[in-house]
């Protein structure tokens, strides 16, 4: 039975009710189908729109009913057209006429507008847990390596030295952006439509604050078409998941680089890597290569939500049906991505000397020396060609600015003196930079320890970090 069948009279051809159903991926919130319509039945009580005894008998069989499915005895009829005309015909079925008293005073423009708030709130939450759980991870490793010395890049060249510890505090920073979007996205959610009808409200006398109450919300929406019409929830949750995946698909980016030979940063644990089905000698990091491929998916979700809605009328269209399968595609390929990043990023052994390695070739300490000149007195462009001139220097003869003679820095100008050698050491480079945000080792557990702080999770009394 269709739950607008009695305008129409004849059925609706068989390959355009699969086309029209939803039950397949809405049937996810049959939960929150059934929380909302207890929540309805018991406000219609209280406002005398039902008689006591009928909203209790169904809100007791509801409650069955949702123990049923979550145990397996009830399986959802896939033939129903969505997950709310499976509820209502199953409460129907077993309660008879008072089963079709649910139905007053609501639309299913209503109701699948607060299921989807209802469930989309809960995984606000979920994803949140998720993120927090990812930068405790981030700053507990930073602890362990605040002083763990590697290049630092600009354009994939090397640039300047910073520590791996301060490398992995900036991925802590982007996430921790995403966690307050997910907060902010959640508050602006939670609002209750239910109540808003088709898209005029209704005439029977409702209490709409105490459905909000009842369901956990912090009020009710304030206009009956933006209640049935809104999705800006679902495109913002999106833009939050497009943004987080970003962010991971940037990190999976260096993951893969670090992991190579021609880097050999860190070392992937055997429990994240794969091997070849030809080539026996190969470890791949298909975890975060998958992760940065996903990110792609996501940030087509959201295109999909942003186009689907941005031609609509007021109030409700069939076209925003396409909501869930894309809101929920996000939500899940974020989860299911964190779930296998997480303790990746954990795990993975990291391989300091070659880090400190790389960091001393590339003359990446050459700002250091231009600002021992200026501390000298020079002006910083005068200094700024000098050390140029040193760095070529040094390219023509296969020297480092950490090897090249004394005798050679004075040629250039008079004022250098053997405090040049103590200048340019990457320690010294990396612990100079103690300006707030640089990478030095006290601004680095300084930061780390604060973000676990707000957090709420301390440092780690011993690192489970693997060192090579």
């Amino acid at each position: 039975m269709k739950l607008w069948e009695g305008r129409l009279h004849k059925a609706l051809d068989p390959k355009t009710d699969d086309f029209n159903s939803s039950i397949s991926f809405d049937q996810r919130m049959v939960r929150e189908d059934i929380e909302g319509s207890i929540a309805h039945a018991t406000m219609l009580a209280s406002c005398g729109v039902l008689e006591a005894q009928e909203a209790e008998a169904i809100c007791t069989e509801l409650k069955h009913i949702l123990a049923q499915v979550e145990s397996g005895e009830l399986p959802i009829d896939q033939t129903a057209e969505d997950i709310h005309t499976f509820v209502e015909g199953e409460l129907t079925a077993r309660l008879g006429s008072t089963g079709k008293r649910l139905h007053t005073a609501r639309s299913r423009n209503d109701q699948v507008a607060v299921d989807l708030r209802l469930y989309l709130k809960k995984q606000c939450d979920a994803l949140y847990d998720q993120l927090k759980e990812l930068v405790v991870v981030l700053c507990r490793k930073a602890l362990a390596h605040s002083d763990t010395v590697m290049p630092g890049y600009t354009h994939m060249q090397r640039a300047q030295p910073v520590t791996f510890g301060h490398h992995l505090l900036a991925y802590a920073e982007m996430f921790q952006r995403d966690l307050s979007r997910l907060a902010d996205t959640k508050k602006r959610m939670d609002v209750c439509p239910l109540g808003s009808g088709a898209l005029a409200g209704t005439t029977y006398p409702l209490d709409r604050e105490l459905t909000a109450s009842l369901l956990g919300f912090s009020g009710a929406s304030q206009n009956s078409l933006d209640g049935v019409s809104d999705r800006d929830f679902c495109l913002e949750l999106a833009s939050d998941i497009a943004i987080a995946m970003v962010h991971l698909s940037r990190f999976s980016e260096e993951i893969i680089l670090w992991c190579s030979w021609e880097f050999k940063f860190i070392e992937l644990d055997d429990a994240f890597s794969t091997g070849s089905s030809i080539m026996p000698q190969k470890k791949n990091p298909d975890i975060a290569e998958l992760v940065r491929g996903k990110t792609g998916r996501v940030v087509g979700d959201l295109t999909a939500l942003l186009t689907m809605m941005k031609g609509l009328p007021l109030a409700y269209n069939k076209d925003m049906q396409e909501d869930k399968e894309a809101i929920f595609d996000a939500v899940d390929t974020l989860r299911m991505c964190l779930t296998a990043f997480i303790p990746m990023v954990d795990t993975m052994k990291v391989l300091p000397q070659n880090m400190r390695k790389a960091a001393a070739g590339g003359f990446i300490n050459a700002t250091d020396c231009a600002d021992y000149l200026v501390g000298k007195g020079l002006p910083f462009r005068d200094a700024y060609r000098i050390t140029g001139d040193l760095v070529a220097e040094c390219m023509e003869h296969g020297l480092t600015l950490e090897t090249l003679p004394l005798e050679t820095y004075r040629k250039y100008d008079p004022h250098f003196d053997e405090g040049i050698y103590e200048a340019i050491s990457l320690d010294t480079c990396v612990n100079g930079r103690k300006v707030l945000g640089g990478p030095a080792k006290q601004n680095v557990e300084a930061q780390a320890k604060k973000i676990l702080q707000v957090m709420g999770a301390g440092p780690a009394e011993k690192s489970s970090d693997k060192i090579g």
